[in-house]
């Protein structure tokens, strides 16, 4: 009887092993921030750096704990997300829109990109007192600031999105006869996404920068005047509690932003899986 070879094919891991990868992912990421925040307390105790120059992280913890006992964290908290949320929204819609026009339409995209361009390359933050002068003090000035930070990322992926759609596709529509909204809904639309999802996460992060900085130059309530009033009384452990809350917002939103694109885009190829695991 002739023998016969037996092939062994490389097995993806089981369910076992990835739980067992991602508990000691978890383990070495704890494990890094009790470092980080060892080395930190080291520092300031062997050195003897003052608190107003470097708080030890108890400091911080204090902090942070009185904020939210007191209910001032969740006032700020508020405030800030609105702003991000309605400028976020906004500044997405007309990018999107705008990317369309401008990567659908060559001649549009002539006459108009040198004046994005330079709306664009002008220094924001520059811009906050003339926003200020024209708007106020309120939400609206704040508001023009992160639109004004969210369009330009969320349009240049939209452009890049339909610009990389394969000429024989676009042909083939053509020969067919297909209408503009045939073309949007059956190959455009689809084919833009996984890059406009991309300028909607860039255009998140943006959008807080541009809340924080807005606030902090303008703003009387919000995480970026929770900053300032920790620069202006010395307060470092206020300030560094802001910091942390900021980056803790910037987070969120992005990984909402994240969210939504995994259910969104659950076909696309980025988002398979093999064996379990992420591509």
């Amino acid at each position: 009887m002739p023998s016969r070879a037996v092939q062994l094919e490389a097995q993806p891991p089981g369910p076992a092993l990835n739980g067992n990868r991602r508990t000691l992912e978890g383990i070495l990421t704890i494990l890094l921030f009790i470092l980080a925040i060892g080395g930190w307390k080291a520092y300031v105790v062997f050195k003897g750096v003052p608190e107003y120059l470097l708080p030890p992280p108890e400091r911080v913890l204090d902090s942070l704990v009185e904020l939210i006992v007191s209910g001032e964290v969740f006032k700020h908290l508020f405030v800030t997300l609105s702003e991000v949320i309605v400028g976020f929204v906004i500044g997405s819609i007309g990018g999107i829109l705008a990317g369309y026009l401008l990567g659908r339409w060559r001649l549009v995209e002539e006459i108009f990109s040198p004046y994005i361009l330079f709306a664009q390359t002008a220094p924001k933050i520059a811009l906050i007192p003339l926003f200020v002068i024209w708007f106020g003090l309120g939400l609206t000035s704040k508001v023009v600031l992160i639109v004004s930070m969210t369009f330009f990322p969320v349009m240049v992926n939209t452009i890049l999105g339909l610009r990389s759609i394969d000429t024989n596709v676009r042909n083939l529509l053509r020969i067919l006869k297909a209408t503009a909204w045939q073309r949007f809904i059956s190959v455009e639309l689809f084919a833009s996404l996984p890059l406009i999802f991309a300028g909607l996460r860039l255009g998140m992060v943006q959008a807080v920068i541009g809340a924080i900085v807005a606030e902090w130059v303008s703003g009387k309530t919000g995480l970026g005047y929770l900053l300032v009033l920790g620069n202006m009384t010395y307060n470092s452990g206020l300030l560094i509690a802001a910091i942390l809350l900021t980056t803790l917002l910037g987070i969120v939103t992005y990984m909402a932003v994240m969210a939504v694109e995994n259910r969104v885009l659950y076909w696309h190829e980025s988002k398979a899986k093999i064996g379990g695991q992420d591509v």
